[in-house]
């Protein structure tokens, strides 16, 4: 199964579109007729797939998803995803699986069917079974409205005619509430957490959804002078300018952690102008 010419509109390599019609293809051939659509969201359509960029995949299907079903995902997910923290191709794959009637009509939290990410891959190869359990998941507030902003069907109607609208609170809930997992993963991940915690924090305070080297751009003029550099490291390692090194600047992670997080605490008493 192609991927739709009607993404033709997103600035995505050749081996990107291979690769999202792979996942199309999985997709279809273990769900058929139960998956409704499937949605790009994420860096491709907030910016543009950078080099460490991951391709983020929202699927919505009308029930859950059997155990065989799951089975069957992963299986194929280990196997086409890159590997953290290579830049690829391949890249690294984020797909989530949301039965429809979650987020239509729009309830929060919303429940996750499955999701697979590279941070679970070891998981995964062990079958934890904790993650083939469906959860509640703040976090698809926050998918859905990309989803949504995007507008990219891979497969399937419209997300606007599957996904109901996000309510903005809803949205910043959900991103506040994804601030200690963050915090605790800054040794494992600092690229990703500093650009994250930059993004929730420019949302808080334009009422936007950027893309993650557009919230490092709004963030750097406002941050403390000697908070920068990190900053504009993991902006540089995500653009693919700077390979990815953090030590000269492990000791000066916590400390841009503490000044974001105030800046988010700060900016939650204030109403964010949309």
């Amino acid at each position: 199964m192609p991927v739709p010419a009607r993404l033709d509109d997103f600035p995505l390599a050749d081996e990107d579109r291979r690769q999202l019609a792979e996942i199309v293809r999985v997709l279809d051939e273990v769900l058929g007729r139960v998956l409704i659509g499937a949605y790009l969201h994420g860096s491709a359509v907030l910016g543009a797939l950078h080099p460490r960029s991951d391709i983020d995949v929202l699927a919505v299907s009308s029930r859950e998803t059997t155990p065989e079903e799951k089975d069957r995902l992963i299986d194929r997910m280990l196997e086409i995803s890159g590997r953290y923290p290579g830049s690829g191709p391949p890249r690294r794959i984020e797909l989530t699986v949301v039965v429809g009637s979650e987020v239509h009509p729009w309830r929060y939290p919303p429940h996750r069917d499955l999701q697979y990410g590279e941070w679970l891959r070891e998981g995964f190869e062990r079958h934890d079974p904790e993650l083939w359990r469906p959860v509640a998941d703040p976090d698809l507030a926050v998918l859905c409205t990309m989803v949504l902003l995007g507008d990219a069907a891979l497969v399937g109607p419209p997300p606007s005619q599957v996904i109901d609208a996000v309510p903005w609170a809803d949205y910043l809930e959900a991103s506040l509430a994804e601030i200690p997992s963050l915090v605790a993963d800054i040794a494992a991940d600092p690229r990703n957490v500093v650009l994250t915690l930059v993004r929730i924090w420019s949302s808080i305070v334009s009422g936007q959804v950027l893309a993650k080297d557009a919230a490092a751009e709004w963030a750097l003029p406002r941050l403390p002078v000697e908070h920068r550099p990190v900053l504009a490291r993991a902006r540089d390692i995500y653009l693919g300018t700077r390979q990815e090194d953090w030590g000269d600047l492990v000791d000066a992670l916590p400390g841009f952690v503490d000044a974001v997080v105030a800046e988010v605490h700060l900016a939650t008493s204030t109403e964010p102008r949309r």
